[in-house]
Parts: C-alpha cells; sequence; structure tokens
C-alpha cells in the first residue's frame, strides 16, 4: 500500500466537492492507497502541510482550484520534495487542468489519479515565489480574487465576465520596461500575462496557439495602452475572444524576463494577489514538479 495525503478545499467552486468525498476516497483505496484526508482550514494551509510532511507521502492530491494546486506546488518547492501531485479540479474555471486536459469530473479525475503516471511540468518563479501557471499584472487579471466568493458560486464563472466588463472604463496605463533575451521593450501597457496556460480566468489564452507546458519557457503576452476608443473596443475585444494582434500587442517566449515600472504594481499569481513590486524578476524552472496526467 503506498501512502496519499488528500488535500481537500471545502469552499472551492460551489462546494460540491463534499458530496462526492466518499467515493473518491473509495477510488483511491481500491487504487492500493493508505489515504490521509486533509480539509484546509484557512489561505496558506495547504502550502504549510505539504512543506511539513510532503516528503513523507508516494503522492499528494488536491482537490480544489487553481490557487489550492498553487498552494501544493509551492510546499513542494519549499521543502524541497518531488513527491508527484495528483489533482482534481473543483474551482470556478480551473484553468490549469484545461492545459493538462485533467477532467472536470471529480469522480474522472479521481480514476485518472490511479490510472496515470505523473509527467513534469514547468513552475515559475517570481521574485522568489512559486506560481504555477500565470503571473499577471492590470486590467481584468485581478477578478479572480476581488470577485465575492458568493458570486463565484452562483454564477460561476460568468462572475469573472461581469467584474471584467466593469474594469474596461477604468483603465489604467502602467509604463514598463521589459528585457528578455537580450530584447528591450519600453512602452505604456493595461495588462500583461506572463503564462504557462491554454485559458486564463476561464477566457481562451492569447498565448494559447504557442504554448507548450513543459519546453522550459513561458508565453508572454503585454497589451498597449489603447490611443482612442476604435483601438480600445478592437483591443479589448481581441483579448477576451483570446487573439493576438500584434498591432496592440507584443507576444514572445523566453526562460527568463525582467521587469520594471515607475510605480508599483499589483501582480496576481495564479488567480490569487501576488503582491505589488517595481521591479519583477521571473524564471521557468523547467520540469520543477510532475502532476498526474495522461502522457
Amino acid at each position: 500500500m503506498k501512502n496519499m495525503l488528500f488535500i481537500v478545499n471545502p469552499s472551492a467552486g460551489k462546494k460540491h466537492i463534499k458530496s462526492k468525498l466518499f467515493e473518491i476516497v473509495d477510488i483511491f483505496v481500491k487504487g492500493e492507497y493508505n489515504v490521509r484526508v486533509y480539509p484546509t482550514q484557512a489561505k496558506e494551509d495547504a502550502v504549510r502541510i505539504v512543506s511539513e510532511e510532503g516528503w513523507l507521502y508516494d503522492v499528494i492530491v488536491c482537490a480544489g482550484g487553481d490557487g489550492t494546486l498553487d498552494e501544493v506546488v509551492t510546499g513542494c518547492m519549499q521543502c524541497g520534495c518531488d513527491t508527484p501531485i495528483g489533482y482534481i479540479p473543483c474551482g470556478t474555471t480551473n484553468d490549469y487542468a484545461r492545459s493538462l486536459g485533467i477532467p472536470k469530473d471529480p469522480i474522472r479525475a479521481a480514476k485518472w489519479v490511479v490510472k496515470y503516471s505523473p509527467k513534469e511540468v514547468d513552475v515559475g518563479s517570481f521574485n522568489g515565489d512559486s506560481f504555477v501557471y500565470v503571473a499577471a499584472f492590470g486590467a481584468f487579471t485581478d477578478v479572480t480574487y476581488t470577485t465575492p466568493q458568493e458570486y463565484k458560486n452562483y454564477f460561476g464563472h460568468a462572475a469573472y465576465l461581469f467584474e471584467g466588463i466593469k474594469s474596461v472604463p477604468n483603465l489604467i496605463p502602467y509604463h514598463m520596461r521589459v528585457e528578455y533575451d537580450g530584447n528591450v521593450i519600453e512602452d505604456d501597457f493595461i495588462v500583461g500575462m506572463i503564462t504557462n496556460s491554454l485559458t486564463v480566468g476561464g477566457f481562451t489564452n492569447p498565448n494559447s496557439k504557442i504554448a507548450d507546458l513543459s519546453d522550459g519557457k513561458y508565453e508572454v503576452l503585454f497589451v498597449k495602452y489603447p490611443s482612442n476608443p476604435l483601438e480600445l473596443q478592437a483591443t479589448v475585444t481581441a483579448y477576451f475572444m483570446g487573439e493576438f494582434k500584434p498591432e496592440y500587442m507584443y507576444q514572445f517566449k523566453t526562460e527568463k524576463l525582467v521587469i520594471e515600472s515607475r510605480e508599483a504594481v499589483v501582480w496576481t499569481l495564479d488567480g490569487e494577489f501576488g503582491g505589488s513590486v517595481t521591479y519583477a524578476e521571473v524564471d521557468n524552472l523547467h520540469n520543477a514538479v510532475s502532476i498526474i496526467r495522461k502522457k
């Protein structure tokens, strides 16, 4: 029998995971695992339990949203353990699970954990803090943590759309200098995303066509500040449709970049508040963790 730490975020998504717990644990036991179930009690609780005990287990499984997965990965990075991770997505959007092809049905996802093998994926470092699939700033990027949980539970992904639309009239330009691979970009931006995912906030990522989750590089997008109302409309439409428009955006792939701004900018890491900084050094940690999924 192998030992499993099963971390459950009981508040994730619409809380449907609670009604599935017995069936999920039964699947794991039939898969020859000794299962310890740990329901998280507060924010960062998964980071703590994994960093303290992750190395004791043969596999760590988390049931929650991408924020819960982020905490588990952060805990693994902090303790230096290479324990494989299983993911049962039950958040509002589950962007990273979509990119990995993991089923959104909790029972099917649990069966994947016992059926398939771990595959290595890249992890990001943002000024030393770990993130799994996105570091972002600017318009529309904070809706995942500013939208009230009760709105998420009732409206689901549509709650993010409502919040995003509300922010359009208040777009703020961020003047930044971006350095990567010997290149320098300096401009005013309304959005910036460093991603390793096909979707962000439930919307198709304009970087999705060039995305690769384990190539050691990020897909980077910076959206320019519109100069007039027509350009604003075209820019916002392209962004929400997941389209890259070179006349409005910069796009490139890199394993490391440095971003400097005149004023402190609020960043989002995997849908959670990531700090307010004037300097950001972002690195790709190639194949840093292993997540169970189909090949």
